[in-house]
């Protein structure tokens, strides 16, 4: 490439290009185009702005703490433990108070469990035995309560029976509860307090009223008007979640407490709240099933006066409480409002290019609108039109050098009549579709080689200029 290719590269770089805009007078195209406009429009400025929210910068990852606290009494009088008062230290666990917490509501007690050898449990298949040999000393019984002596215990009527084991005796009965120990647990109170922040915009807020009265936590109670009232009472979370409170006592169940924070920043703190809701996590329609509800075992121990150990187990049913805390706060910024306008802007043209596929491709007249979009230019007509670009030019160099002929000095026309006329004095040398007819050119050699062409001057070396072009 020459210094005047790598210059004409250059000075490309500079150009500006444009496109060219056919304006169809359809009706329906335009009307389509119209509703596509008017949707996209909507959609941006409904859904994506105030719905959405997309001008403001978001912060998802919330950190939160919360912190629990039960309140409550209740009096029982059973076989096993007799008459006893239950309160918070004996029926909540943990007793730390964390955002997951466990409220006994039934119990099956086993009192004064001794490390010895007795019968293990009926119904458990790894235990039951024909013979001693049945019962592989030292051998552990599998989802059983003990280890193995080798000894088989039977009933003397009985043909089957059960191994003997090593275990704290007596073993636990199997046995599901028939009514519910701590019924008056539904009237018991739960303070939740959660405290959040957002780090990327460090703003920080509770759920608790910050209120001077102390006694306001000791009145007040959780309700659709009083959102910053975290006092909650167990039955009406039970309820809330469409649940009974007595028949989830029973055998047990999990509840699950749901804070939402959604926050705009771009309003006031006060703006800021926190949205409760309730479910209930485990499978409530399978409450007939053997893995229904919820319960585990804990025991506490003593030793007696001879200083030997001995422990009452108890296999609790209850409800936990899982607090689950998530949320999102938002505010103002530049960046995502222009990606978000950009956006918008795209599907404007991504609605033009649907229109225009409709316009060119899908109508009964898109042959005649594609022929008006798209110009085709083959080679024929451009050699046409490049002889005659400078048949012209050398016309009119001609006629600035001599000046207009005879039959035109002393007249004034338009300028494209001027630039036309020695077209028409030529002879007709081009043809209908744009090319020089060499006849008309040999004609016209005389006249050129004594230094006339028409009105103008033609020299020999234009001629055959234009005669190679048309080779």
């Amino acid at each position: 490439m020459g210094q005047g290719g790598w210059k004409g590269l250059c000075l490309s770089l500079f150009d500006y290009k444009t496109e060219k805009y056919v304006i169809a007078k359809n009706k329906k195209v335009g009307l389509l185009y119209r509703l596509l406009q008017v949707s996209i429009l909507v959609y941006l400025v409904v859904w994506v702005f105030l719905v959405k929210k997309g001008y403001q910068d978001t912060d998802t990852s919330v950190q939160s703490a919360v912190i629990t606290k039960v309140k409550g009494v209740a009096f029982t009088n059973t076989s096993e433990l007799g008459e006893r008062l239950w309160d918070v230290a004996d029926y909540v666990i943990p007793p730390q108070g964390e955002s997951v917490f466990f409220v006994v509501t039934n119990l099956i007690v086993t009192p004064n469990q001794r490390q010895d050898t007795c019968a293990e449990s009926e119904g458990i298949p790894d235990a039951e035995c024909k013979e001693d040999g049945d019962c592989a000393p030292g051998e552990a019984v599998v989802a059983g309560n003990g280890v193995k002596t080798g000894r088989c215990l039977r009933a003397r009527s009985a043909e089957k029976g059960t191994c003997e084991v090593f275990a704290w005796c007596p073993v636990e009965a199997k046995s599901k509860p028939s009514k519910v120990l701590l019924g008056g647990a539904e009237d018991f109170t739960v303070y939740i307090k959660n405290s959040i922040r957002f780090p990327k915009f460090n703003f920080s807020k509770t759920n608790v009223l910050d209120a001077k009265d102390s006694s306001f936590l000791k009145t007040c109670r959780f309700g659709p008007n009083n959102h910053y009232c975290p006092i909650f009472r167990l039955g009406s979370l039970v309820s809330w979640a469409g649940s009974s409170f007595r028949e989830m006592a029973l055998e047990g169940g999990v509840i699950g407490i749901q804070i939402e924070w959604d926050c705009d920043l771009d309003k006031a703190a006060s703006e800021c709240n926190p949205h409760y809701s309730f479910s209930r996590l485990d499978n409530k329609f399978a409450e007939k099933s053997i893995s229904s509800g919820y319960n585990f075992r804990f025991a506490k121990y003593y030793r007696d006066a001879a200083g030997v150990e001995f422990r009452t187990l108890m296999k609790a049913y209850g409800i936990r409480f899982d607090v689950m805390v998530n949320g999102k706060a938002g505010k103002f910024n530049i960046i995502p409002t222009v990606i978000n306008v950009g956006s918008g802007v795209a599907l404007m043209g991504a609605g033009a290019f649907f229109c225009d596929l409709v316009l060119i491709y899908l109508i009964k007249k898109s042959h005649f609108y594609r022929g008006k979009k798209y110009e085709e230019v083959r080679g024929r007509e451009a050699r046409a039109q490049l002889a005659e670009s400078t048949r012209r030019a050398g016309a009119w160099e001609a006629e600035d050098a001599t000046g207009p002929g005879p039959g035109l000095r002393g007249r004034t026309e338009p300028e494209g009549q001027q630039r036309e006329q020695p077209e028409a004095q030529d002879g007709g040398g081009r043809m209908g579709d744009g090319c020089v007819c060499p006849q008309r050119l040999e004609g016209c050699a005389q006249p050129a080689r004594s230094g006339h062409l028409g009105n103008g001057k033609v020299n020999v070396e234009q001629l055959q200029t234009l005669q190679t072009v048309e080779t």
